[in-house]
């Protein structure tokens, strides 16, 4: 006899600190699960203070008010009748721990506090809370007084417990466990566990979400089982913008997959499965044997059913069937990754729209069409009638209830402002295209000569100290013509401040603040260093900064079909140049010139260096074999040297790099994603030495020695 039953699983959009907003996106997914039918409804990690809260979670504060919170959700009619996973931190004996709080009809079942904590790249759990590293074991905790009022509780069990009904038996694991060799779903399936919930706090980066998707699939291929998983949604308050995706997998075969990008606050999906299907998945001899040795959990039992008898004969419903897991092109991760993080960044901070320095260049143009592709989304939002982004959108455009924009164009137009910052070094062609994108993708677009500015800066210098700094190719030094440049790059920065603050006063809107200003520089650029400190690359939040230059042409590729963009073929084609020093018949500058690189040569560089973890000398042994048929060993060996030399000399400029969007592993972020310090011996002496050692042994056909180290 089938046993069916219905469980859902969500994605929120929380917020760090957001208590009261956080709450109410809970309650509202524990309604939506109810009007499906749904017995269990499991929630994101953190999801009452919401996961990103950081330091905050040194703060007793934060413990207090999600008990608060949490005393809220319980005691409120509408969400009992169903069995619930909730996710906040808990105080037990002095220690901070990062918990599932699983409860029935006001009632607290178990506390279970996560095992295994991230704590590497974004993720610094350990620094915050105590991993519950007794398998198996349960204690008691204290519940405090205003929940010992509203469930009459006074101690419930915490620790690494399951839940048992009187038809199935629940687990919880949290996030990194999944990715743990030593997972607890293995035991939990192998002690007849056979639904297990997952909440998490799961950041997107480029072509990441195939690895989640093979360890959640993963979860229950082997070992049979019912996997919820669970995740945040949206920009909870820093650099990461985490992906939803919500799954229910069973037996390892996908039921159902929720949205990776969207600006919905709360998505609940919901699968009818058979537990009978699991049972029969699980009848094998080896998995039998297994069970025999494998870890007993405590099992705190709960006499409700959650697929009663009169449901498995109602042939109004249905077994979910399985369905191909949904990925989409990195182009396409860029377009809707970055836009959803910039669309909650702009209402969350009250903000008046952002602006941007237009310069005609490819790194601009990606930023603007990521705005473009956000405005995008908000359209398509408020013709589906999302209350929140209609509300949202009209606070921010500054616009009156009723006022529902029907194109992208006429967002842009309200809260995009684009700006081209020209020179006497700017050519006509930039000029042009930052004017033609601006008109297609309805930005307010401001054309302005600066050549006045500069003029009056180097006029001050030559006054003052009676030396007047002339560029290269006119005689002057290296130092002079840095100088010039640098000069007209913090100059923009300047300006972009300026505008940013001041546009929106021009355009009558005196009762706003100013605009966000987005700065543009790609993931390679700034981890080779080839930018100003304080240019218009000093923003106050940078969309691109984590998605190297290779990938943002492909996106703009992309985007001239699937947003019917023809002006950006012109960018694509166009020659990458910074335009700050003086265009002649014989020299027009070259990014790629200046830098000494390929940008597809440093985002193979950058990858080595961090995700690789390769310094100098084992970076050089493997792009020995890697560009064997594109560069000598002489060749290789100089360009791993300068890119050490000028990674080092310029790590500084990232301890003020501007936030930016986190899409690859090897950003160089400093002092959140990448700890390295800041002042380096650039030579790297020995590893040189070690380098040329070998480059001199390849010339002579001579036998080299290697070393491991263990």
């Amino acid at each position: 006899m089938p046993h069916y039953i219905t469980l859902a699983t969500c994605s929120l959009n929380q917020w760090a600190l957001d208590f009261e907003g956080n709450r109410d996106r809970i309650v509202e997914s524990i309604i939506e699960a109810k009007k499906k039918h749904a017995a269990l409804r499991v929630g994101p990690e953190l999801e009452v203070p919401g996961y990103g809260c950081l330091d905050h979670f040194l703060e007793n504060d934060t413990y207090l008010h999600s008990w608060e919170m949490y005393a809220t959700i319980i005691s409120n009619e509408a969400t009992k009748g169903i069995l619930l996973d909730i996710g906040m931190p808990i105080i037990h004996k002095n220690r901070r721990y990062n918990c599932r709080i699983l409860s029935y009809d006001g009632k607290i079942l178990l506390i279970r506090p996560k095992i295994f904590l991230a704590n590497d790249g974004n993720y610094r759990e350990m620094r915050f809370f105590t991993p519950w590293l007794k398998t198996q074991y349960v204690e008691e905790y204290v519940l405090p007084r205003l929940i010992q009022k509203i469930t009459g509780q006074v101690t419930v069990d915490f620790g690494d417990a399951v839940i048992s009904t009187l038809d199935t038996c629940i687990g919880a694991e949290t996030c990194e466990e999944l990715f743990t060799p030593q997972a607890p779903h293995v035991s939990m399936s192998l002690d007849g566990i056979e639904i297990i919930t997952n909440s998490s706090g799961s950041h997107h980066e480029l072509r990441k979400l195939d690895l989640r998707m093979a360890m959640i699939t993963e979860a229950t291929r082997k070992c049979g089982g019912i996997y919820l998983y669970s995740n945040q949604k949206g920009c909870d308050g820093d650099r990461l913008y985490y992906d939803g995706c919500a799954l229910i997998v069973v037996n390892g075969k996908v039921l159902a997959q929720g949205a990776q990008f969207s600006l919905d606050d709360v998505e609940v999906i919901t699968a009818t499965v058979d537990l009978e299907d699991v049972r029969a998945y699980r009848a094998l001899i080896s998995h039998g044997l297994q069970s025999r040795s494998s870890p007993v959990y405590k099992r705190i039992h709960v006499p409700v059913e959650l697929s009663p008898d009169h449901l498995n004969f109602n042939l109004n419903i249905k077994p979910s069937v399985p369905r191909e897991i949904h990925y989409y092109k990195p182009e396409e991760e860029i377009a809707y990754g970055p836009a959803c993080w910039l669309w909650d960044y702009v209402r969350r901070c009250k903000g008046s729209g952002y602006f941007i320095p237009l310069s005609g260049g490819i790194d601009s143009c990606a930023t603007s069409v990521i705005v473009h592709s956000m405005c995008r989304l908000v359209v398509q939002a408020c013709n589906d009638n999302n209350a929140q982004v209609i509300k949202d959108v009209q606070m921010v455009a500054n616009m009156p209830e009723g006022w529902i924009p029907k194109t992208p164009q006429e967002v842009a137009n309200k809260i995009f402002h684009t700006c081209y910052m020209g020179t006497k070094n700017s050519s006509i062609e930039t000029r042009t295209r930052a004017k033609d994108l601006a008109e297609k993708i309805g930005s307010y677009h401001v054309d302005l000569n600066m050549d006045t500015l500069v003029s009056a800066m180097v006029s001050l210098f030559e006054v003052t100290t009676g030396k007047k700094p002339i560029f290269k190719i006119f005689g002057g030094s290296n130092i002079e013509n840095l100088a010039l440049q640098n000069i007209q790059a913090r100059l923009r920065m300047v300006l972009a401040y300026l505008f940013a603050q001041l546009l929106p006063w021009t355009r009558g809107r005196t009762n706003t603040g100013g605009l966000l200003v987005l700065g543009s520089a790609n993931v390679d650029e700034q981890l080779r260093g080839y930018l100003t400190k304080y240019d218009c690359s000093s923003a106050d939040v940078n969309p691109i900064g984590g998605i190297s230059k290779t990938d943002l042409i492909r996106f703009i590729i992309w985007s001239e079909d699937a947003f019917d963009l023809p002006v950006l073929r012109e960018f694509v084609d166009a020659t990458p140049t910074a335009e700050l020093e003086p265009i002649t018949d014989t020299h027009v500058q070259s990014d790629e010139a200046d830098m000494g690189f390929t940008y597809e040569e440093l985002s193979v560089l950058g990858r080595l260096r961090k995700v690789d973890k390769c310094g100098p000398y084992s970076m050089f042994v493997k792009l020995l074999h890697i560009w064997n048929d594109k560069k000598t060993p002489e060749q290789t060996a100089d360009k791993v040297k300068k890119f050490f030399w000028f990674y080092s000399i310029n790590r500084h400029k990232q301890t003020v790099s501007t936030p930016s969007y986190h899409a690859e592993q090897y950003s160089p972020d400093d002092n959140r994603f990448d700890l390295r310090p800041f002042l380096i011996d650039p030579r790297f002496n020995w590893a040189r030495t070690k380098i040329d050692d070998v480059v001199s042994k390849l010339q002579s056909n001579e036998t080299i020695d290697t070393m491991t180290v263990d």
